[in-house]
């Protein structure tokens, strides 16, 4: 029977692995794409091991080396909370780690920060998780199978009508949309009973990692892209929250949206998902994603992911690079 089949950990992979971990404890680096994980892997502060650079596992490739002389594994999780989360609990789950440093480039729903900028959230949240309520139904209704305890009205809703073309003297007829209701994960950590759900909206990073990321305020950072320059040169900044959801956000209503309800900053497709399940594993964690456009447009810059995506993806590596220098030192 081949190993894809086995259902299990193939001997060979399961030497391997132990090869790896009597060299731990590492910090795992997840990282979402390749874009985003090149300049950190072309970085001179990454030495990759010697003799053991990388294990294929599941899919996944599991980068092994030294950034800022501190033991590494570095992987790519590819688009996505699903595939985010997946790779989180394989790392955690296989590896001796002992801290996850998550980085990226996000959407800006801000309209205080700019592109290039380089965010460190304090709370992430998944905001893809909805009941979305029945037409005719209001904030005073009780949602579907709220009352078993699976769905709730405490964290706040979109409601679909206020987005309406307005009609005359400024009124707006329903939406057979209605509303959706935002919800918290379903969490099982692994310090509580099987089986025995929780619940988080709102995880938290780790209170160490982000006191060390205040340290951060001062980097230099990268603000021209051949002759195109920002207004100004970009910082690092810690703000009060971030959001994920298997969302591509392109729209300035929502995006508006999402910064008046929730002040949420950077948005992404997989920061959450990691939060989640380093939550649920008992793992530090922090994420630090470098604003690449003003989500939905808007903004004075044109053509703005296009052309500053890389720039931002240059600044959250070397963010992270100087977090993990502050981090030991």
């Amino acid at each position: 029977m081949g190993v894809g089949t086995e259902g299990a950990v193939s001997v060979s992979s399961m030497k391997k692995i132990t090869r790896v971990n009597k060299e731990g404890p590492y910090l795992g680096i997840v990282v979402p794409n390749s874009y985003e994980m090149d300049p950190l892997l072309q970085s001179p502060s990454f030495v990759a091991d010697d003799k053991f650079p990388y294990l294929d596992f599941a899919g996944r490739r599991f980068r092994i080396g030294k950034l800022e002389t501190k033991n590494v594994i570095i992987v790519m999780t590819g688009l996505s909370m699903l595939n985010a989360g997946l790779t989180t609990q394989l790392l955690l789950s296989l590896f001796k780690v002992n801290g996850v440093l998550h980085y990226g480039i996000a959407g800006n729903a801000n309209p205080n920060l700019q592109i290039g900028d380089v965010t460190v959230p304090k709370y992430w949240a998944h905001t893809g998780l909805w009941n979305w309520q029945r037409y005719g139904d209001g904030p005073g209704d009780e949602l579907a199978f709220e009352s078993s305890g699976d769905y709730t009205r405490k964290i706040g809703y979109l409601k679909f009508s206020d987005y309406n073309n307005h009609t005359k003297n400024g009124n707006s007829s329903d939406n057979l949309l209605n509303n959706v209701w935002y919800q918290p994960e379903e969490v099982f950590p692994v310090t509580g009973t099987p089986e025995v759900r929780q619940h988080a909206f709102w995880v938290p990073v780790d209170k160490h990692f982000y006191q060390v990321a205040g340290k951060l305020k001062d980097l230099k950072l990268e603000g021209c892209v051949n002759s195109t320059c920002l207004p100004r040169a970009p910082m690092v900044t810690r703000v009060e929250r971030g959001v994920s959801a298997n969302v591509f956000v392109d729209n300035g209503a929502y995006r508006e949206f999402l910064y008046s309800k929730f002040n949420a900053t950077p948005v992404d497709m997989e920061s959450a998902a990691v939060a989640l399940v380093c939550l649920q594993q008992k793992t530090p964690f922090i994420a630090i994603r470098a604003l690449s456009d003003l989500a939905g447009g808007g903004s004075a810059l044109s053509n703005e992911a296009s052309v500053f995506s890389s720039l931002a993806a240059q600044n959250s590596v070397d963010a992270l690079v100087r977090f993990i220098a502050l981090l030991y030192s």
